[in-house]
């Protein structure tokens, strides 16, 4: 299954390319991670890659993938970002950096890939 991933706060774009860059770098995420562009608005030339989706399974690439997730959390300047996960059905969730921890990231991400209600923990986003 894909999530897909979007970075709100800060510098999005940037902070997309530097989340990608951060995934690829994981042996066991590699060649699973992307980085998409949403399609241009009215009057844009082109579009901001700024989505990063990441083919995962319920095994031990989720661990991998929350585990990676807190740790580039964790970097300065990082504190303000937040980090939307939808799902190819549209349901998705929105993480605080702040608020977070290793273990409830990890909740989320099987919750959304097993197709099931967000833990309280996270408030998922209405859509």
């Amino acid at each position: 299954m894909d999530l897909h991933l979007s970075v709100a706060g800060g510098q999005p774009a940037a902070d997309a390319e530097s989340l990608t860059d951060w995934l690829r770098g994981e042996p066991e995420l590699a060649g699973t991670v992307g980085l998409t562009g949403a399609a241009p608005r009215p009057g844009e030339l082109g579009s901001a890659l700024d989505v990063l989706t990441v083919a995962v399974g319920a095994g031990g690439g989720l661990s991998v993938l929350a585990a990676s997730l807190r740790t580039w959390f964790a970097h300065p300047r990082r504190s303000d970002v937040r980090l939307k996960i939808r799902r190819p059905d549209g349901e998705s969730v929105e993480l605080d950096a702040k608020r977070v921890s290793a273990a409830e990231l990890e909740a989320v991400l099987r919750q959304v890939l097993e197709h099931g209600p967000v833990p309280d923990s996270a408030a998922p986003e209405q859509e």
